[in-house]
């Protein structure tokens, strides 16, 4: 069993994330922080909240809130993709008699701040914890400044981020969660710890079509089916008018699959870097991926490749 924090800003995808991460019986979450990314960081956490209301738990992970502006730059949120509320507008359903369709999870947020409980925890399970990161670097950041002795002692960081032989989502070179605040990605990957690096490279490889998703959801009852339907349609239908198909990519699923399911995702060492500063290349993650061309030392594993069928339906397994 691996033990993880989970640093998330849900977002649609995120949920996706979280649901298969406490669906695993390889991993136990420990705790999971909120950061600002998608939504602003007190959204984050009502949506988080919400998250873990639509599953049936015994125990939950302890929570945090954590970092509300990036390190440098204004916040940039996709609320434009994930809705209003950043969950597809689930938190404006009502039932009949007008409580919400999807209520919060019956537990508290730790008045401890997110980076306080990271390093809480990573002094908790000192070489034992893998930090699961599905938005910006900050928080993780804002940790090593704060305590760089206690995140040494992480096992790694798995993270969801990047762009290297893909286009960017946000800028031609960017993908969102670097562009959002690329110091803290920059001071991340320069930190000695291991990290696996999940970029658009892979995720965009997993299409998961409006049909195949509804699909599966009819084959199952169930609060779980019945939000991911409802969370889904408006960032599907983004999809559908700026990207060109009915569906979406589900980005931070594919973290926790790397740790769950290894065999289904090729990865490559490499020297990763970010631009933090350039007018049009801000947040583009910089590396040379041809094993031939490494002339630096690596500093990262970069997932290059995944078994996309295959992880399509492990994910809709662990959802029954």
């Amino acid at each position: 069993m691996q033990r993880i924090l989970i640093d998330t800003d849900p977002g649609v995808d995120d949920a996706f994330a979280i649901f298969l991460a406490l669906r695993s019986p390889e991993l136990h979450v420990e705790a999971i922080t909120t950061v600002c990314g998608n939504v602003s960081v007190t959204q984050a956490t009502q949506n988080l909240l919400t998250i873990l209301g639509v599953l049936d738990l015994d125990e939950f992970p302890l929570i945090a809130q954590g970092e509300a502006e990036p390190l440098v730059k204004p916040l940039v949120m996709a609320t434009h993709v994930h809705g209003d509320d950043g969950l597809g507008n689930v938190s404006q359903l009502r039932n009949t008699d007008g409580s919400p369709l999807y209520p919060q999870a019956n537990t508290t947020v730790s008045s401890a701040a997110g980076v306080d409980l990271m390093l809480e925890m990573a002094a908790r399970y000192p070489d034992e914890l893998t930090i699961i990161a599905l938005g910006p670097l900050t928080n993780i950041a804002k940790a090593i400044r704060k305590d760089a002795e206690k995140m040494q002692r992480l096992q790694k960081i798995v993270l969801m981020g990047g762009a290297f032989e893909a286009y960017g989502n946000v800028t031609t070179t960017a993908e969102f969660n670097i562009f959002v605040d690329p110091q803290a990605a920059h001071e991340v990957f320069e930190f000695d710890v291991p990290i696996h690096i999940v970029p658009l490279d892979a995720t965009h490889q997993v299409i998961l079509t409006g049909e195949r998703l509804h699909a599966e959801i009819d084959k199952r009852e169930g609060t779980i089916s019945h939000f991911l339907k409802d969370a889904t349609h408006a960032c599907m239908e983004f999809y559908r008018e700026h990207v060109g198909f009915w569906g979406f990519h589900i980005h931070d699923a594919l973290p926790i699959g790397m740790l769950t399911r290894p065999d289904y995702f090729e990865s490559v060492p490499a020297h990763v870097q970010v631009e933090t500063e350039g007018t049009l290349t801000s947040g583009m993650t910089v590396a040379d991926l041809r094993p031939e061309r490494q002339h630096r030392d690596p500093n990262a594993n970069v997932c290059i490749k995944v078994a996309v069928e295959a992880f399509l339906d492990y994910f809709f397994e662990r959802l029954q």
